[in-house]
């Protein structure tokens, strides 16, 4: 459950990225995209029901193992990209993908998650906001160039760079010292992983990005087809035939030993609000995903 003051999001003048995410979770249907259950709101707060995805977060197992091999890292980029090729051919920009947005399910399968900065953009247009967290963010951004959906595919690369490395490559502890880093530092890349990686990764961290891979016309469909992932079978891993080689210890559907004990220990108190006199803002957002099957649909108030 995620829980949105109505207040708090009017006075940070988030309306619309409040209502951008749930429009875009009631779009989007993928096999490896946490899907929106239910919305609802009362006076003073919003509230979105998503699926509980109980493996933990894909990093908190990277951390355990301390590097992925490549066979396991190609499993999990494949599915994050089949996800985000999904995003972009629906004209979304996910903005914010990082190691915490990415949860791993019950069966090992990865689960995007976190929609709260993602955007609608079609092909031609770009947008200015300074979004994401810094070590994922593409150069554009960092520099106010504009930016659309070449910036998610850096953020790919940064994410299977730290699978197969245990870090980002660009990291300080210093904010404005990393972000010279990432727009001035070219990446060094391991030199124990296999030519097919480099080449992978050299493609997704151009800092130019109409050179990046994934920036042309065909989009995700280049980056399936890199010879890297030629072991993969595209159509077999989006039906989930491919079994992952890992499952996460889970006990059942409740289970919530894949999670950090700081977060589950927590009471799930839901403190009282303010009610905000603007009622406009919010009109529209219940919604009910359509069952069995969840397809796009909603029940407007």
């Amino acid at each position: 459950m995620k829980v949105m003051r109505k207040d708090t999001i009017i006075k940070k003048n988030h309306v619309d990225y409040m209502r951008a995410e749930r429009d875009i979770l009631a779009k989007v249907v993928h096999p490896f995209i946490v899907p929106l259950r239910f919305s609802f709101q009362t006076k003073s707060k919003l509230y979105l029901i998503l699926d509980f995805i109980n493996g933990g977060h894909l990093f908190f197992h990277l951390y355990r193992q301390g590097i992925f091999s490549e066979d396991q890292a190609r499993f999990y980029t494949a599915e994050i990209i089949s996800a985000v090729s999904h995003l972009h051919k629906c004209g979304i920009v996910h903005r914010d993908l990082k190691p915490e947005n990415i949860l791993m399910d019950a069966d090992g399968h990865v689960m995007l998650t976190d929609f709260g900065l993602a955007k609608e953009i079609d092909g031609s247009s770009r947008s200015n906001s300074m979004c994401g967290t810094t070590e994922y963010m593409a150069p554009e951004i960092l520099l106010s160039k504009g930016h659309n959906k070449d910036a998610d595919w850096w953020s790919v690369g940064i994410l299977l760079y730290e699978m197969l490395n245990g870090q980002p490559p660009f990291t300080h502890t210093n904010r404005q010292k990393l972000q010279q880093r990432i727009i001035n530092e070219k990446v060094k890349l391991p030199p124990r992983l296999t030519s097919e990686a480099h080449s992978l990764l050299k493609g997704l961290l151009q800092k130019e990005p109409s050179k990046r891979m994934g920036s042309g016309p065909s989009g995700g469909d280049e980056i399936k087809g890199h010879k890297w992932f030629r072991s993969i079978n595209w159509k077999k891993l989006e039906a989930r035939e491919m079994q992952p080689k890992f499952k996460p210890d889970v006990s059942g559907r409740d289970c919530i030993a894949n999670f950090d004990r700081c977060w589950t220990t927590m009471p799930p108190d839901d403190s009282p609000a303010p009610t905000p006199t603007a009622g406009e803002h919010f009109q529209g957002f219940t919604y009910i995903a359509p069952n069995p099957w969840l397809s796009s649909g909603s029940v407007e108030e």
